[in-house]
């Protein structure tokens, strides 16, 4: 497993047990998390949930720069993964499809085995769906500890 995908999880893992996961919130939502609850990586398109890149998205994308390892683009499509995944209609705008609980578990879950998914992909980390126990469930407490998950 590589560094970032390591410490993607175990930021996503943290997010949505202790409740901060917000997919509306540029610093809640998936890429929010992975960089550290805060949300600069907006500025790299002009509309949350977009795959397109604007003028600063593309100048950071050209010079190479990385935002917790991961690409302008790649952040794009981590966050609009996550986003479809959990029932949105992409980008978010006030007259598109959304949940009616965005913070329902469940609902949380099947976006972030959908980015678990694609990071491992993006890693080319075989066994993606085997990652996804992490965010499973018992009682309303974490099943697993993530580093009963990431070590394995």
């Amino acid at each position: 497993m590589t560094l970032r995908l390591e410490q993607s999880l175990t930021k996503l893992y943290h997010a949505y047990h202790n409740d901060l996961l917000e997919p509306e919130c540029s610093c809640g939502c998936a890429v929010g998390n992975i960089l550290n609850r805060t949300d600069a990586w907006k500025h790299l398109s002009d509309e949350h949930g977009s795959l397109n890149l604007n003028y600063v998205g593309k100048v950071h994308e050209m010079l190479g720069r990385t935002f917790g390892g991961y690409k302008p683009s790649e952040l794009l499509l981590i966050e609009n993964t996550f986003l479809e995944a959990c029932g949105y209609q992409t980008p978010l705008r006030h007259n598109h499809k959304k949940p009616a609980n965005p913070t329902d578990k469940d609902l949380q879950f099947s976006g972030l085995c959908a980015v678990a998914s694609l990071l491992c992909a993006m890693d080319n980390v075989p066994d993606a769906m085997e990652l996804n126990n992490i965010f499973e469930r018992e009682n309303d407490k974490p099943r697993y500890s993530v580093d009963e998950i990431l070590v394995a």
